[in-house]
């Protein structure tokens, strides 16, 4: 197993090395997608913070969206190299076993 999660973290640098050359085509599209006043009310729910600047939330959503969308192509690249075109939950279990940036979300996913 551990030679196939070297291939799975092979083909993710490479993906990730050609993704970084490529010119970003959604220039013209809004920064941020999640709807603000729901991430600032998600914020709000953490008994830690009592005011959160429209600048913070901002800069969260964006946040938000760039690590999801890192973790959505990770898992993704592991469904094309498995020879599938469904994206599974095996695969992203892979991804967070085999990266070790997302190590943090493995006790964190509880799936029903």
């Amino acid at each position: 197993m551990a030679g196939e999660d070297e291939n799975v973290k092979a083909v993710l640098e490479e993906s990730n090395s050609q993704e970084k050359e490529s010119v970003d085509a959604t220039q013209n599209e809004r920064l941020i997608q999640l709807p603000l006043s729901r991430v600032k009310q998600i914020m709000k729910s953490d008994p830690d913070v009592t005011l959160a600047n429209q600048e913070a939330v901002v800069a969260l959503a964006r946040a938000t969206e760039l690590f999801v969308q890192s973790i959505a192509k990770d898992a993704s690249n592991i469904t094309i190299h498995g020879k599938r075109k469904t994206l599974q939950r095996k695969d992203l279990d892979r991804v967070i076993d085999t990266i070790d940036s997302y190590v943090f979300l493995q006790d964190a996913i509880e799936w029903s």
